[in-house]
């Protein structure tokens, strides 16, 4: 059983602790933190973390990826602080912004995060629905018919009061006010007034437009709400301003949509749709081959919510989505993937996080698991994943298919598919997507960790050659208690001397920390060194840190790794002890033969043995 409490604990301890977070939300698998000083964040410290699948910095947030039990360990760190809750992320207002493109997906997340599933929900109730019309199952003009409808399109039909109150949370908004905005723009005698002629509003005359499923005018009034509530509050005298704030705001912001905003952001939404349109219908092959092949590549950088506002436009203005329809075969194709990869290996603890990623990513459409924990690390998986999307996405968007409401693509969520545009090139492209990676990764194969794991036996134990100059001390005695207590694995630690890192044997650099204050190395037994230089040295960001090598390089025993400046970083106030740990304890539980005192690099510093059980049968 899970320890939901035990994973929120380690995440926020990762992150700096409350006092570094700005704000945090979740979506389907991600604790989505904006951070004060993401430099406080220690990405290894939270990647042990019982729970953690790994960690991505991207769109102004620090993402932990966690799984489908993301909404649980997000409870928890309600329960233990003041973060969480059911709002909206806002903006970090004392920590780094980011760039422009970094601030508008921390924004698009931040508000369209708490209404996900609901809207998937409701989307794919719609699905069955429009399922169960299409092959008769159900009357369409029958009672049962209506409710079921309303049930299903009411969400996605009142969307601007939903996200009022999202936006409201983003832009520090009064909520109700904002509600109050959103509501008289989805008001029934309004609505009746779209496409009537003549519209004045005090001789100022206008075109209604439908704001029915609209994202961009109450984001965009809400905003402007936010800086007018600022500037009201500052000026008007303490016994009116609360209840004439809200009067003015109102009586000066619906107009405005309805006169300004409501009009330019429909012409910029119908030339999206039209742009939309026109590449499926001129070149459909070209635009699902674009979405099916990017789109898990959009996910793992937590880039596809800026996607999000393009699937509400197409909705708003046509009715359907065809940039959601080849989305279906890049989910599933990396779904058959990790499939492939749950046949092929002869790696228990593989096929152990295999068999509930492919559960996962077939039937409800959850793809980051299987992405994190198999198929990008294994990289060839990962890559016939995106090939199966790229030509499934392409069969898919030739034959005319779209969705008719908003759903997280999946297994579950195909009859939002059904009956809309060639069911015969759906089904092509649908079986193009799954066996297309699932044949490759059985027949191509990739490099199992099976094959190359350590044959631990006496004899054939893991030499460790020391990668500084310096003093050995126990690990026990690091300033720090994750290192000190094994948390990170076991090791030792070393005072050094010099300014010098050097590969301790030959292997692949896993990471290469761009800080430079860290390398992870691993070798081709499969053990995994952590070379960490300094406590807490990451804070400096860099400084008198100099990166000699790359992510995914091969190096051999002796290479230079990074310089660092001993003299210029103890100065700055940092403990230069270095810990030098076996991260992946499970295979290499066992750390002997210790050297101790002083050392120079190359020379013997300890032996790494592997369990019984990572013994390969070759």
């Amino acid at each position: 059983m899970a320890d939901y409490a035990k994973t929120a604990a380690g995440v926020l301890a990762g992150v700096g602790g409350e006092e570094n977070v700005q704000s945090v939300v979740h979506c389907a698998t991600r604790l989505r933190f904006v951070l004060k000083d993401e430099a406080k964040a220690d990405a290894a410290k939270i990647k042990a973390v019982p729970g953690v699948i790994t960690t991505a910095q991207a769109g102004g947030q620090y993402q932990v990826v966690v799984g489908n039990d993301v909404p649980e360990v997000y409870a928890e760190l309600g329960k233990i602080s003041k973060l969480g809750g059911s709002g909206a992320a806002s903006p970090a207002e004392d920590g780094p912004k980011g760039n422009l493109f970094n601030r508008f997906i921390t924004m698009i997340a931040a508000i369209f995060t708490p209404l996900l599933w609901a809207l998937a929900g409701t989307g794919l109730l719609k699905a069955f629905l429009a399922a169960a019309a299409t092959f008769g199952w159900i009357d369409t003009v029958s009672s049962t018919y209506v409710v079921l409808y309303a049930l299903s399109d009411a969400f996605i039909n009142f969307l601007p009061l939903a996200l009022a109150i999202t936006a409201a949370r983003y832009f520090k908004a009064a909520e109700f006010t904002s509600l109050a905005i959103a509501g008289a723009l989805v008001y029934p005698t309004i609505t009746q007034l779209v496409g009537a002629p003549d519209l004045t509003f005090f001789g100022i005359p206008f075109t209604m437009v439908t704001y029915v499923s609209s994202v961009i005018p109450i984001i965009i009034i809400v905003w402007l709400q936010s800086h007018a509530e600022k500037f009201l509050y500052a000026k008007l005298p303490g016994a009116i301003r609360r209840f004439v704030t809200p009067m003015i705001v109102v009586l000066i912001a619906v107009p405005l949509v309805f006169v300004v905003i409501g009009p330019i952001s429909a012409i910029l939404s119908g030339w999206i749709g039209t742009g939309i349109g026109w590449v499926f219908a001129t070149v459909p092959w070209l635009g699902g081959a674009l979405m099916g092949g990017l789109w898990q590549v959009f996910v793992i950088f937590g880039l596809h919510w800026g996607l999000v506002p393009l699937f509400t436009l197409e909705y708003q203005t046509s009715g359907q989505i065809m940039l959601l329809a080849p989305v279906f075969a890049a989910v599933l194709a990396q779904a058959a993937a990790v499939a492939g990869v749950w046949v092929r290996t002869r790696n228990r603890n593989l096929k152990s996080l295999a068999a509930p990623a492919t559960l996962s990513g077939f039937l409800a459409g959850i793809t980051e698991p299987a992405i994190y924990g198999v198929n990008l690390p294994l990289k060839r998986p990962f890559a016939f994943g995106i090939a199966g999307g790229v030509v499934g996405g392409a069969l898919i968007a030739a034959g005319g298919v779209f969705a008719t409401s908003f759903v997280v693509p999946s297994g579950l969520a195909l009859p939002a598919l059904f009956g809309n545009g060639s069911m015969i090139m759906l089904v092509i492209g649908l079986a193009a997507a799954i066996i297309i990676p699932f044949l490759l990764v059985v027949l191509v194969g990739f490099k199992d960790p099976a094959e190359d794991a350590v044959i631990a036996a006496e004899g054939t134990d893991l030499a460790v050659n020391s990668p500084l100059d310096g003093t050995v001390v126990p690990l026990s005695e690091t300033p720090d208690a994750v290192f000190a207590g094994g948390g990170l694995g076991e090791g030792v630690a070393i005072v050094p001397r010099s300014g010098a890192v050097y590969a301790p044997f030959d292997a692949t650099v896993a990471a290469a920390f761009p800080t430079g204050h860290a390398v992870g190395l691993r070798h081709a037994d499969g053990a995994e060194l952590l070379i960490h230089i300094g406590i807490d040295t990451v804070k400096l960001g860099g400084k008198h840190f100099d990166l000699k090598v790359t992510t995914g390089q091969v190096v051999k025993a002796g290479d230079l790794l990074v310089e660092f400046d001993l003299a210029a970083i103890a100065a700055a106030g940092y403990d230069l002890t270095t810990p030098i740990v076996v991260t992946n304890s499970d295979l290499y539980p066992e750390v002997g033969g210790a050297a101790s005192g002083p050392i120079a690099h190359g020379e013997p510093l300890f032996f790494a043995r592997a369990v019984e059980s990572a013994i390969a049968a070759k």
